[in-house]
């Protein structure tokens, strides 16, 4: 399976990181897309050792094919975003494609997953939720969030769902 890895300015940024590790062992193809605050939390290094590809970070890069990067991109079997963060999801919802992610999945046809990461504040907000009800009602699939302690030292819901949640999800395993 090819899938489109997004990944997102979010702490959650490390459990990307095994997801990734997941696919490859299962014999998937991985190809990581990262936002520009993304890789504040996680070099791309890590990524392209990981999945055995080139990252791709940057919208204007001169694309390693023909097709323009976002196109070529969003050819994939299934498009994740892990962690998915509240601006990213906003931007899903609206159509905005201000970055090589957004760009990316505005493109695809293959079935979107994501998984939120955020504060619970911003989990709970009124806008994030019509957000997700939006996305969802387009189809896309949402690997919920769980609840316990958030980087922010708080507890409550917005943790990012578990790496092999997330993989079973996608994989249906």
């Amino acid at each position: 399976m090819r899938v489109m890895l997004g990944v997102t300015g979010s702490v959650a940024v490390y459990k990307a990181a095994e997801l990734v590790r997941l696919f490859v062992k299962h014999g998937d193809e991985v190809r990581v897309v990262m936002t520009l605050a993304a890789t504040e939390f996680m070099r791309p290094l890590t990524f392209q050792t990981l999945s055995r590809n080139q990252v791709h970070v940057d919208q204007f890069a001169t694309p390693t094919e023909w097709k323009p990067g976002h196109i070529a991109l969003s050819d994939c079997d299934v498009a994740v975003v892990a962690p998915a963060t509240a601006n990213t999801l906003a931007k899903m919802r609206w159509g905005i494609a201000d970055n090589l992610l957004t760009a990316t999945l505005l493109a695809t046809r293959a079935p979107i997953v994501v998984a939120p990461a955020m504060n619970t504040g911003m989990w709970e907000a009124a806008a994030t939720q019509d957000n997700i009800a939006s996305l969802m009602a387009r189809g896309v699939r949402v690997a919920a969030p769980g609840d316990g302690e958030l980087a922010c030292g708080v507890s409550g819901t917005g943790r990012m769902a578990e790496p092999r949640e997330i993989f079973n999800m996608v994989t249906g395993k």
